[in-house]
């Protein structure tokens, strides 16, 4: 009887490994509805006193680099303005964290140019779990008037959550993100405790509402969830051939 279950283990293991290798990205992109448009207010928010500034416009004395965390961060700073370098890979923020509210600001260059996911792509991952695109991903998009699949547009957890509206600014206008982050717990032997959950306000307009999230975001696959503990901040350099985009306002306050 143990055989005979081992086998059965083996094999869907097998079956398993075999279907993600044979999976396409198309699997997991979700078209429909498309959420209604939303004209955004237009203030943005200051900092408050407890606040830990992330980027202040001056330096990135607070980021390192994803590949190399012994590395600093290796984008461009001018006039106040931080702006992707995507020859530099991402970055991260050297403290690490669990539960959080963030702020940040960012902008779509206004001569943009490309379509759908290749048009001012980047990502502000809410938990970095390794090098590269591991983690959990708010997707960072130009979705003024871009067509791409809705659970990656601008708002959306990554090929996850569809934002509940899209507030989004024309290309050159400064757009926020507002984010209450709860990490995920496990238990001792590493299985899941309670998922993540996260609720966003896209220039002041709630686009996702204390969601829980099915693991961590992938670019093909089902998300699953891995154990960690504490975890930066990532901002992503995707490797689409449109102009890079531009933050500045990042601040945060561990909850």
């Amino acid at each position: 009887m143990k055989h005979f279950v081992l086998t059965l283990l083996l094999g869907a293991s097998f079956y398993k490994a075999e279907a993600q290798q044979t999976a396409k990205p198309e699997d997991t992109e979700i078209w429909q509805p498309v959420p209604k448009r939303v004209t955004p207010g237009k203030t943005t928010s200051e900092a408050p006193a407890d606040a830990v500034r992330l980027f202040d416009g001056k330096n990135l004395g607070q980021w390192v680099s994803t590949d190399n965390r012994n590395a600093p961060a290796n984008w461009t700073v001018a006039d106040g303005v931080l702006t992707v370098k995507k020859d530099a890979g991402n970055i991260e923020t050297r403290q690490t964290f669990t539960n959080y509210q963030l702020h940040i600001e960012w902008r779509i260059p206004t001569a943009i140019s490309g379509t759908g996911q290749a048009r001012g792509n980047s990502g502000l991952f809410l938990a970095s779990t390794g090098k590269g695109d591991a983690g959990y991903e708010l997707q960072i998009l130009d979705a003024y008037d871009n067509k791409t699949y809705v659970n990656g547009m601008a708002g959306s957890i990554y090929k996850q959550l569809i934002p509940l509206a899209n507030p989004a600014r024309k290309p050159g206008e400064w757009q926020t993100y507002d984010v209450a982050w709860t990490a995920p717990t496990f238990n001792a032997d590493r299985s899941l405790a309670s998922p993540a959950r996260v609720t966003v306000f896209f220039n002041g307009v709630l686009v996702q509402n204390n969601v829980a999230l099915l693991g961590q975001t992938l670019y093909i696959g089902k998300p699953s969830y891995q154990a960690h503990g504490a975890t930066p901040i990532k901002l992503q350099a995707h490797g689409d051939k449109s102009e890079p985009i531009s933050f500045r306002n990042i601040w945060i306050r561990p909850l």
